[in-house]
């Protein structure tokens, strides 16, 4: 590495989140995430540094690394959605009613309505905004993970 590249990933590491939104500008060629922490910044510049420096990825590496993604699932890696086969049924009793949704091939079903998602049908329940999942049971709260962990250490 040339030591002017080196002197700039120094420099780097030492500036203000303010400086850093700026050299992203300088970078870039345009503005930064609205509310990118510092300690995301900061790796980005310094590939972004080196990347002018020395050249970036091949196109056919990118093209192998969007095909990676897409054969994972949307696209983008990640698909942290809970896996429901349709039919499932969930029962949750809110303020001394119990309601039932079911899991069709496209969404879910809640008194004869389509629904696309859990969220949408725990909104409607409540009125106010839940995560579906959570409100239905599918994730496991912070309580629950660390009985759990209770457990398994007696």
């Amino acid at each position: 590495m040339t030591r002017d590249i080196k002197d700039q990933i120094a420099e780097i590491r030492e500036m203000s989140r303010a400086r850093l939104v700026e050299r992203w500008s300088e970078l870039y060629g345009r503005p930064a995430p609205p509310r990118i922490r510092r300690e995301l910044l900061i790796p980005f510049l310094i590939y972004r540094v080196q990347e002018l420096a020395f050249g970036g990825l091949s196109s056919a590496t990118r093209a192998r690394l969007k095909a990676a993604a897409r054969s994972l699932g949307n696209g983008n890696g990640r698909d942290n959605r809970p896996q429901v086969k349709a039919g499932t049924q969930f029962l949750r009793t809110w303020s001394g009613t119990t309601h039932v949704v079911s899991a069709t091939e496209t969404g879910f079903d809640y008194r004869g309505k389509k629904y696309r998602s859990l969220s949408q049908i725990a909104r409607l329940i409540t009125g106010t905004r839940w995560s579906g999942p959570a409100f239905f049971g599918l994730k496991k709260s912070k309580a629950t993970i660390s009985d759990q962990r209770d457990q398994t250490t007696d």
